[in-house]
This record gives structure tokens, C-alpha cells and sequence, in this order.
């Protein structure tokens, strides 16, 4: 029978051993940390200072003024920079202080978060260029609009500000490395539901204003300013004929007709000024 207590001594014996071998990487360990904190804060700080003089915080103020931006906060590009580089450099040391206690699973973990990170920085700028670009294109709409008097302005820049930055945001998410297939089929779903819906509806909105047009391609012959004419009831003088309406002047006050009455009404001519 082994001696239980020859036993206990061998094994204190190897757990001290142990422990006397994993005592100094701990040290080292905590000694690259508190050297990569220090480091990554210094640097960072430089950055940030940096940054500041030179007016880089200017692009964040445009940013700053983008009403989806404006949700979420005021964003300080410096700041977010250095904080980036901050934790950068502090991962590095830390996959270093993670190999000196040979923890190899964490170290490949650590590994792969700094291999990461330039991915994120690349779809960080890719998003940002997207956003810019999306708010430009939505500038020009709402002027377009306001310029041509179309009331849905704002409504069809918003509606072209957020098509574009989805498809920013798809490209930054590729650009990280995730898979994106999903979302990319539910927005060319959601697009086309939309155009469909659009097409649809903007047929049956426009379908009296067509009328109107061709009303005045079969009537321009027969109809002229200085006619006198009873139609729908009302009896009037023509003092113009635009594309879509009549107008005829009865009394003291004009009345305004949708030409497609020339095609459903009785129409009578009285009297023609020359």
C-alpha cells in the first residue's frame, strides 16, 4: 500500500513547484500591462491633442448636423480616434502578457480582436463617407424640390438620405467581414415593395391629371379663348385653356374646370368674341 502521506508531500510538492514557475510570468504579465496602459494612454492623449489643433473635430461638426446623427449624441472625431488607439495598443499588450503566462486560447482570442480592429476602422470610415454622401444627395432633393415648389421635398429626401445609407451601412458591414446576404435581400424586397407600392399608387393619383392632358389633345380644336359656353351648369366666357384646366369667367368671378368635362359633359357654345 502506497504512503498516503508520501503521496500529499509529491503533490504539495509539485503545486509549489508550480506555483514558484507561474508566480514570475504573473509579475511579468501585470508589469506589461500597467507599461501598455500607460503607453496607450500617453500616446492616445498625444492623438487626441493633436487632433484638436490641426481642426479634424471639424468634420465631426457636419456630422453633428445630420438629424439621424443628432439621435444618438454630439460626436467628437478625436476623441473617438484616440479611445480606437487607446484600446488598440492596450490589446497588444495584452495578447503580449496573455503569451508570457502561455495561455495560448486567450492569446489567439486577444489576437484576433487586434486583428479586427483595422477591419472596424475601415468600415468606420467607409460608414462615414456614406453618411456624408447620403446627407449631400438629400440636400440636393430638398432644394430640387423647393426650387420646382414640390411640397414632398423633405419626405423624398429622407426617403433618399436612408436608402443610401443602408447601402453605406451593407458595405461597412462587408468590409468588417460579416455576412450580410440576409440583409441584403430584405432591402432589394423592401425597395422593390416600395417602387411597386410608388408605381401603384402614383398611377391612381395621376390618372384625372392624365385625362386632363389628353382631354386637351382632342379638344384644342374645338375650344378657344372669347367662346361663350354653358358646361356642368356653370356659363361663362374662355379666357384660357392650359393643359389640365379651363377657365371660364362668369361675372365678377372666374371658374376653374378639369378639362376631362369636355369629354362627360353637354357642352354648349353660345357666342364667339372676336
Amino acid at each position: 500500500m502506497p504512503n498516503i502521506q508520501d503521496i500529499l508531500i509529491d503533490t504539495f510538492r509539485k503545486l509549489l513547484e508550480q506555483l514558484t514557475g507561474f508566480v514570475p510570468k504573473l509579475i511579468g504579465a501585470v508589469i506589461l500591462l500597467v507599461i501598455g496602459s500607460l503607453v496607450a494612454k500617453l500616446v492616445a492623449k498625444i492623438l487626441k491633442t493633436a487632433l484638436e489643433k490641426s481642426g479634424f473635430d471639424k468634420l465631426g461638426d457636419k456630422l453633428n448636423k445630420i438629424d439621424v446623427i443628432k439621435r444618438f449624441g454630439e460626436l467628437k472625431l478625436s476623441t473617438i480616434v484616440s479611445k480606437v488607439l487607446y484600446y488598440f495598443i492596450l490589446l497588444v499588450f495584452i495578447t503580449a502578457s496573455t503569451e508570457t503566462l502561455g495561455m495560448q486560447v486567450l492569446t489567439d482570442m486577444v489576437a484576433s480582436l487586434v486583428n479586427l480592429i483595422p477591419k472596424l476602422i475601415a468600415s468606420a470610415i467607409l460608414l462615414f463617407a456614406g453618411v456624408m454622401i447620403a446627407d449631400a444627395l438629400k440636400n440636393t432633393v430638398v432644394n430640387l424640390c423647393l426650387s420646382f415648389k414640390i411640397d414632398s421635398g423633405k419626405l423624398l429626401g429622407n426617403i433618399v438620405f436612408f436608402f443610401f445609407l443602408v447601402i453605406a451601412l451593407i458595405a461597412a458591414l462587408k468590409q468588417a467581414g460579416i455576412e450580410t446576404s440576409l440583409l441584403e435581400s430584405s432591402f432589394n424586397l423592401i425597395i422593390g415593395g416600395v417602387i411597386l407600392a410608388f408605381a401603384v399608387g402614383y398611377g391612381m393619383a395621376s390618372r384625372d391629371v392624365l385625362t386632363n392632358i389628353l382631354s386637351n389633345f382632342y379638344s384644342k380644336n374645338k375650344f378657344k379663348e372669347g367662346q361663350v359656353i354653358a358646361i356642368d351648369g356653370t356659363k361663362g366666357t374662355i379666357i384660357s385653356i392650359d393643359t389640365t384646366t379651363l377657365t371660364l369667367q362668369t361675372g365678377e368671378t372666374q371658374t376653374i374646370l378639369p378639362l376631362n368635362l369636355l369629354q362627360k359633359e353637354k357642352i354648349e357654345v353660345f357666342e364667339e368674341i372676336v
